[in-house]
This record gives C-alpha cells, sequence and structure tokens, in this order.
C-alpha cells in the first residue's frame, strides 16, 4: 500500500512541490495549511507519517504536536527554517521523530520519512489479515475464504487488503482512490465498479463470509 501522509505547511508553493515529489515517490499526501486544519488530517485514522512546519498563520506547530502525542505515536517530522539548537532540542524533546531545518532537498525528505517509517513499524508484525473466514497474506498477495482461494485482479485484491486491514472503518471513494490509485482525480465510478465486482466474488462462496457495506453519503467498510 501507498504510504499516506498528512503535510502541514503554510506556503503553497512549497506544499505544491513537495506534494508533487512526493507523489512521484510512491506516497499519497493530504495537505493543510495552518494548525486547525493540520490536527483534523493528523487525526486521520487512514494517515502514517505527518511532516509538519512549525511557522504556520495560526500559531506555533509545536502546539498541534504537543497535543497529538498526548493520546498517538503517530510519526512526525518537524520542518522549519529556525535551525537553532533551542528549536531542534523543542521539536524533538516534545515528541518528534525528526527535524529537518529548511532549505532541504525533496530527495533528503523523502529518505528521512522512509527512513522514521521503518522505524516505526512494530517489529515481525504478521502479515496475514484475519476477518471472520477471511484470511490475507500481505506477503503473498492473495487472499482466501476458508482455505477457497479467491481470484482476483490487482487492484480487487488491493481493495480487499485496505478494508481488512480496519474492518468497521468507513473509507470515502476518494481515500479509496487516493490509497490505491494513487490520484483522487480519478472517478468514484472506478471505486464503485471494483467494489461491485468484489462483492460478485464473495457472493459466490459457499460460507458466510464478511460483507463489503455501502454507508450512504461517506462511503464502504468491511463488516465482519
Amino acid at each position: 500500500m501507498r504510504p499516506h501522509l498528512a503535510l502541514i505547511e503554510d506556503d503553497p508553493d512549497f506544499a505544491l512541490m513537495c506534494r508533487t515529489y512526493l507523489t512521484r515517490e510512491g506516497f499519497t499526501v493530504a495537505w493543510a495549511i495552518d494548525a486547525r486544519a493540520g490536527k483534523a488530517v493528523m487525526y486521520d485514522g487512514g494517515v502514517d507519517l505527518v511532516v509538519l512546519d512549525l511557522g504556520l498563520p495560526d500559531g506555533s506547530g509545536l502546539e498541534p504536536l504537543r497535543s497529538l502525542r498526548s493520546t498517538s505515536r503517530l510519526p512526525v517530522i518537524v520542518v522549519s527554517g529556525r535551525g537553532e539548537e533551542a528549536d531542534r532540542v523543542a521539536g524533538l524533546e516534545i515528541g518528534a521523530d525528526d527535524y529537518l531545518v529548511k532549505p532541504f532537498s525533496q530527495r533528503e525528505l523523502v529518505a528521512r520519512i522512509r527512513a522514521v517509517l521503518r522505524r516505526s513499524q512494530p517489529p515481525e508484525a504478521s502479515t496475514v489479515l484475519e476477518v471472520g473466514p477471511l484470511r490475507v497474506d500481505t506477503a503473498a498477495r492473495r487472499a482466501d475464504i476458508a482455505g477457497v482461494p479467491l481470484a482476483l485482479r490487482p487492484k480487487e485484491y488491493a481493495l480487499l487488503e485496505l478494508l481488512a486491514r480496519s474492518p468497521g472503518r468507513v473509507f470515502s471513494a476518494e481515500q479509496l482512490l487516493e490509497q490505491i490509485w494513487g490520484a483522487s482525480w480519478q472517478q468514484p465510478a472506478t471505486v464503485v465498479e471494483h467494489v461491485y465486482r468484489l462483492r460478485g466474488k464473495l457472493a459466490g462462496l459457499p460460507t458466510a463470509v464478511p460483507r463489503i457495506t455501502t454507508v450512504r453519503g461517506f462511503g464502504y467498510r468491511l463488516d465482519p
């Protein structure tokens, strides 16, 4: 799956440059322009890492970082034009996983993001997701129901894996397009078509299986 990043940055030109480069490097990026919008993005359950600028128009980025650290260990890389030791120490002591001083290259930013994501992964995490009789082997990229293999196309498998990682969570069509296709500008009909095909394959099995539920006005979820 494409790692999903939250970019909290008040400079539109810099944010666009970062989003363009990060998307090309295999990430999806949600952008927030200030601390208030950033808090909403950070608490989205689909975010894997936050890139947080300290100089925001409605306050210091340290405040949303402090608030996040009271409830979550979501990885955060602080970026700032202030490179003084006191600023770096303050960010790291509050709980930033890394601190990057502007100006920096996009290549270095990607390297720092990948390094922090590697460190944040739990050791020896299981590669098998189980939702009732459904088993999704994320290493082998295959799925079965009670031992019966599912013949899935690549995007159908990616859709099933994403839903199986968070049973009961509702994903909007835009979130599914971003995380599976890497492009929210695709038509929502793309998601509808793949959900329809995946439902057909699950319904064709002789045992009770997890159900993909449409939540009208919101999106889709996997119910055990």
